[in-house]
C-alpha cells in the first residue's frame, strides 16, 4: 500500500509540473494563430505576437523566435523549444514543444 501511494504521489508531483508547459503550449498555439490573422509582413506578426505573449503569460519563447515563412498568399508560422523542469535533485525531465498553423493533410 505505501509503494503505491509513493508510486501515485511521484505521478502527482510530475503531473503538477507538467501541467503548466502544457497550458503554456496551448496557449503559444493559440497566439501563433491570432498573429498570423493580425499582420502581413514578419515584423507585424511578431509585434502581434509578442502582444499576446504578454497577455498570455507566455515566456519560453518570443516573437523573434517564430520562423515565419510565406508560401503565395499563404503565411506559416512554426516554433519549437525545449522545456526543461527539474524533478528532485539531479533528475529533470526535458519537453520538446512544437507547433505550426500549418494545415494537417
Amino acid at each position: 500500500m505505501i509503494v503505491w501511494l509513493a508510486i501515485l504521489g511521484f505521478i502527482g508531483v510530475v503531473a503538477a509540473k507538467v501541467t503548466p508547459t502544457t497550458i503554456e503550449y496551448f496557449s503559444i498555439k493559440k497566439a501563433i494563430a491570432s498573429a498570423r490573422t493580425a499582420g502581413t509582413t514578419v515584423q507585424e506578426i511578431q509585434n502581434a505576437f509578442n502582444k499576446q505573449a504578454e497577455v498570455g503569460y507566455i515566456d519560453a519563447i518570443a516573437g523573434k523566435d517564430l520562423d515565419i515563412t510565406k508560401n503565395g498568399d499563404d503565411i506559416q508560422i512554426s516554433f519549437a523549444y525545449e522545456k526543461k523542469i527539474p524533478l528532485a535533485g539531479p533528475v529533470s525531465l526535458l519537453i520538446n514543444y512544437a507547433g505550426s498553423t500549418a494545415k494537417n493533410p
